[in-house]
This record gives structure tokens, sequence and C-alpha cells, in this order.
């Protein structure tokens, strides 16, 4: 951010006229509201989502563009967010690299990675040949939205993906995974950097294709200490930011458990940082400094309290978040499945309610 001639930062640019509140709020621009989306917003909660899941299996709800754009949508039918983020799955563009995965429920690598040579064998991303399916779910989704609804594309990071590729599915601890940075921390790196080049090719092709934001999920950042994160993670980031910065839009970056991990983003090449519930919002604005804008963070549990219970709780995110530019409103983490559809009503309302000054 600029600085005046007192040395004091610049205000912030107003939003263009126009410019829907999500996208303003990614650029630390004023908004008429605070804007809100849920991360997973599309799914498992809502009866209509359900309804269709009982008649199709997982995999065929991601790859047939019809059913993930209506998915997709579902949830802009019934309350007025202020994005939309695409129905798809973090494990879909390495099912594009040849990746055998079967779901039961989580994600289950059938040859886990363990060795430099399956490393050499991985083979480049090409979205328009790998994921078309995935990109015509993008125009299908920017034809369906209501006006000024920005879609958000996004990918699961670099590590994140390398934690399911080497241990080969769910896990607590990804003790295999986080040992073979250890071992092979040369292989590893190459893993990395690999996973990091077919993301950026990933996300690439979802802004050309429409999306309007890009979001980068690392969802289990928490399991590295500050050390091994930049040693590993953070470069693998930065290449994926580096080269995404051609897309002209918002890029986001959600570290999940990161609260060890914020001063080492502070510099990263993003918009929007991703914060999950356990952090303190109003300390991560303050270590990451003027230049982000910041997403979150409520408790996704805080939405099974009373009406009032709930009020009181956004009300703690608003206040840590503060009145300047740049907070989008979200959850720490993915809506539960069990959530009342009717209290992300009362949240989204209420937000919007709240007024931005």
């Amino acid at each position: 951010m600029a600085a005046d001639l007192s040395g004091a930062p610049a205000a912030p640019a107003a939003a263009a006229a126009g410019t829907p509140a999500f996208l303003a709020a990614c650029q630390r621009q004023p908004t008429s509201h605070r804007p809100v989306w849920i991360m997973r917003q599309a799914g498992r909660y809502l009866p209509e989502y359900r309804a269709l899941r009982a008649r199709v299996d997982f995999e065929a709800l991601t790859r047939t563009p019809e059913l993930a754009a209506e998915v997709t949508l579902q949830p802009l039918r019934r309350f007025p967010l202020d994005a939309a983020i695409l129905f798809s799955d973090i494990m879909t563009p390495l099912q594009g690299m040849g990746v055998e995965i079967t779901f039961a429920p989580g994600p289950v690598v059938r040859d886990p990675i363990r060795s430099e040579a399956q490393i050499e064998a991985l083979p480049q991303l090409v979205p328009q040949r790998d994921v078309p399916f995935v990109l015509k779910t993008v125009e299908l989704v920017r034809a369906g939205l209501p006006q000024g609804v920005p879609l958000i594309g996004f990918a699961g990071a670099p590590f994140t993906l390398l934690c399911y590729l080497v241990c080969g599915k769910p896990s607590k601890e990804f003790a295999p995974a986080r040992s073979f940075l250890y071992q092979q921390p040369q292989a590893a790196q190459r893993l990395l950097t690999h996973l990091a080049d077919a993301m950026a090719q990933y996300l690439a092709a979802q802004a050309a294709a429409g999306a309007q934001a890009l979001m980068l999920f690392e969802s289990w950042a928490g399991l590295l200490g500050p050390r091994e994160y930049r040693q590993f993670a953070l470069p693998a980031v930065r290449r994926v930011m580096a080269s995404l910065r051609a897309a002209g839009v918002p890029l986001i970056y959600y570290m999940n458990q990161g609260s060890a991990l914020t001063s080492a983003v502070a510099d990263l090449d993003a918009d929007v940082i991703g914060v999950d519930w356990r952090s303190d919002l109003a300390q991560v604005r303050k270590e990451l400094g003027a230049g982000k804008a910041v997403q979150g963070n409520l408790d996704p549990a805080a939405l099974f309290a009373a009406p009032q219970e709930l009020r009181r709780h956004v009300d703690a995110v608003l206040a840590a978040a503060g009145d300047a530019p740049g907070h989008i409103f979200n959850l720490g983490h993915g809506i539960w499945p069990d959530t009342d559809p009717d209290a992300v009503a009362r949240l989204v309302d209420y937000v919007h309610e709240r007024r931005q000054s």
C-alpha cells in the first residue's frame, strides 16, 4: 500500500461503481456491506444436494458439468451470498494426471508416491485435455449466476496434495507424508514443484473459462512447524501465485490451523489470506499488515447456537476484523453436513445487516 507524505498508509481506493462487494473486499476497497460466503456452501447440508446425491455418485457429480453447475448454484438460490465457489474436489486434477483414486468416502490413492521414479513418471497436467468437464462447469455456472455474484475457482495447495499422494489416504497425522519430507527432501521438493506447476495451470484454465477469483486450499498447513513450512510448503505456494498473477483475478490462500505460520505469508503475493477459527483475526490482520485482505473466521460449530447467541459470535468476528476495508466474512473451515440451512440464512442476513463503515 502506498504512503502519503506523512508516512501513513494511503487510504484504499473506493470500489469502482458496480464492482461486486466480494471482489472489492479482495482488493481492500470499501464496500457497502460486509461480503459473506461459506466454505463448502455447495454440498451436504442442503436437502436439495442430498436429493441429487442419492441418485448420482460423487465422482459422476463432479465430472458432469450440468450436475456440478447445478450443485454450485443451489446455495445461491437459497441465500443472498456474495460469491459462489465451484463444486469440485481437490483430487480432480490429480486424477486428470493419471493418478488412480477412489473415494471411500475420503480419497484413497491406489499407488502412493514414495520414490523419485514415481515422481518422474507423473505427467504434466493439460487442463483442456485432462479436466475439460471442470472448465465447462465454470462456463455453465457463470451463465447461471445471479447478476453481480462472482465465481471462485479453487485447487488444493501442493503440500496438501502431497499429503494425500504420499500417504495414500486421509490420516490424522499423515505420518508417511511428513516423514517423506525428512527422508527424501530433494524428492519431496521435486514433487511439490511438479504439483505447483500443475495447480497453476489448472487454476489459470479456470480463470480463462470465467472464474473471477482463485483460491488455494492448504488443508494440512498445521501439520508443519514454521521452519518446515518455509522450507517445503511455502516455496510451492509462491510458485503457484507468481504464475497466476497474470490471470488478473484476486488470489486467495487458505491455511487451516495456520496460527503459527501467519508471519511466513505476510509477503506472499496473494490478495487474501483465509483464516481458520482457531486464530485471532485482529492479531492476524496486525501480523499481515495493511497489504492483505483476510477471510474468515467463524467456528462452524457456532451455526448450532441459538439465534441470539449466533449473533454474538458473528459480532465477535466482525469486531476482531475491524472496520478497515478488506474483510470477507466466512467460516473458519467448511460447513458441517448436519448444519440447519435456516442457521445459514440467519448468518448471511445478519452479516449483511451490519453495514460496513
